[in-house]
């Protein structure tokens, strides 16, 4: 059993995503807290299964596929429902080049891991600052309401830009990384030219 908590963790991450859509569209007034709630317990796991599979050396291979499956999974979803109840280009645009920069990476690392470079791409200080903080942010915009007179959604939308820039920065470093490999300058000998072309 040890062994699995890591992806029983991840695993919980992804059942969490269908109560919180049910608690974001529900009408009552606690729903809203509830919500930012589930939120927020999502994010402690995503921290919780990747603490503890490092510190008991309990990585596997599942986790290592489910683990960032669920974090964005869980963090598109929570925007895409955010601008739907508040369907302004202030709050569409930042939640675009989250949403972007998540499939654009995702995309990279796949693609290096096929080259046997995924290590250039791995997670980086700027991009575990900028999860801390779009996870901030996005609760904070499902809260809505204030909390001791803190202008709460106020402060949620700094953070989500803030995290938008972050982002942004990122995609450029991992690109950085994986620009001679794009560009074919240092494939592996093992990899053939004609592997490279996109399938049709």
């Amino acid at each position: 059993m040890k062994n699995h908590i890591p992806n029983l963790l991840t695993l919980l991450r992804i059942a969490l995503i269908p109560v919180f859509v049910v608690l974001f569209f529900l009408p009552w007034d606690w729903a809203a807290r509830a919500c930012a709630l589930v939120f927020a317990l999502a994010a402690v796991t995503d921290w919780l299964d990747g603490y503890l599979a490092r510190r008991l050396n309990l990585v596997s291979a599942l986790g290592a596929f489910l683990d960032p499956v669920a974090d964005k999974l869980m963090v598109a979803t929570a925007l895409i429902l955010l601008v739907q109840a508040d369907p302004t280009p202030a709050l569409a645009v930042p939640a675009l080049v989250i949403i972007g920069r998540e499939i654009t990476i995702s995309a990279l690392r796949e693609w290096m891991a096929e080259l046997g470079a995924r290590a250039r791409v791995a997670v980086s200080v700027i991009g575990k600052i900028k999860t801390t903080v779009q996870m901030v942010a996005i609760v904070l915009l499902i809260l809505r309401e204030e909390i001791w007179g803190l202008p709460v959604y106020t402060i949620g939308y700094v953070l989500i830009y803030i995290a938008a820039i972050l982002t942004l920065w990122s995609m450029v470093v991992y690109l950085r990384a994986a620009w001679p490999s794009l560009m074919g300058r240092d494939l592996p000998p093992a990899v053939e030219q004609s592997e490279l072309l996109p399938p049709e």
